[in-house]
């Protein structure tokens, strides 16, 4: 496997591909976001607050939630949401090496060059006011277990093409649309709000390239290329949705680890929830040909499917 992320495919600039790319620049000069003036980081954390919406917990609809005190669901929420920005600041660094890759001795004239450089950018804002969201929320610096981060660093290094720009946009999706509804939810914290609020409108640019991308990326590609294709994004794709929530929110909470686990695997609510959440984006696959049998066979472990 080559270790380019386009590998043999032409990234000269299509009509279509160079369009979207312009009406994304001209988008974000018009609606972007400084996360350091427009958060309020000065009021202290008000523990009335949510982290999160408590329908996205991972112990919603189960015995133990019913048990647990306001105060314990709160702080559950707090820990899992800043477990997810964890998350997604890991694999945000991974997108940002794999883009700049990408675009290594390019066209600097290219729309695309420009926008996938103004990505980048938005990027490295976004992980910062993760971080100080989650610092914010009293909670620990949460990571993927080490054979998930080895594989991360792996597939940074390797992943190219469609594959590449494909589980970009299935890490993408899958945080925005339960962002979406934590930054409407009046129950979360109003800081909070504000960076879900951020991270969804720059995010809805960053899939309109990521499926751009990945649709020009499979133009011509043959039938066993976008077999293995198909797996490696559904693999990619498995250990980022299991990596969101890491069971020592669970401890942090003040929980019993053993139980919550056990209930949080069972808990067909939450597994339902994300399922519906990601109906669009298995269509999408679907429609590129990347939603092969071997490839569900690792969307429905990670209960995308």
């Amino acid at each position: 496997m080559t270790s380019s992320i386009t590998g043999s495919d032409a990234t000269a600039a299509t009509p279509d591909r160079e369009e979207v790319a312009r009406r994304l620049l001209d988008s974000s000069e018009t609606l972007s976001y400084d996360p350091v003036q427009e958060v309020d980081w000065e009021t202290p954390l008000d523990t009335d607050y949510h982290g999160a919406s408590p329908e996205w917990s991972t112990l919603y609809g189960t015995a133990y939630w019913s048990e647990m005190t306001p105060e314990q669901q709160r702080e559950l929420t707090r820990q899992e949401a800043a477990c997810v920005a964890s998350t997604g600041i890991w694999f945000e660094m991974i997108l940002q090496q794999m883009v700049l890759r990408d675009f290594y001795a390019k066209d600097p004239a290219d729309p695309a060059f420009q926008w996938a450089l103004t990505e980048i950018a938005d990027e490295c804002r976004h992980s910062i006011m993760f971080g100080r969201g989650a610092a914010k929320l009293r909670a620990p610096a949460y990571r993927p277990p080490r054979p998930v981060l080895e594989l991360g660093r792996a597939f940074k290094t390797l992943a190219f093409g469609e594959a590449a720009y494909a589980a970009i946009l299935v890490a993408e999706e899958v945080l925005d649309v339960m962002q979406r509804d934590w930054m409407r939810d009046e129950r979360v914290a109003p800081f909070v709000r504000t960076i879900n609020n951020i991270h969804v409108v720059e995010e809805s640019r960053h899939m309109k390239f990521a499926r751009q991308e990945t649709k020009e990326r499979l133009r011509g590609v043959g039938p066993v290329r976008r077999q293995i294709q198909s797996v490696v994004v559904a693999a990619a794709s498995y250990f980022i949705v299991t990596s969101m929530v890491n069971k020592k929110v669970y401890e942090n909470a003040g929980l019993d680890v053993d139980r919550a686990v056990r209930e949080a695997k069972a808990n067909q609510h939450y597994k339902s929830l994300v399922r519906s959440s990601c109906a669009g984006l298995m269509e999408f696959l679907d429609s590129a040909g990347l939603l092969t049998k071997p490839a569900t066979w690792f969307y429905k472990r990670a209960n995308l499917i």
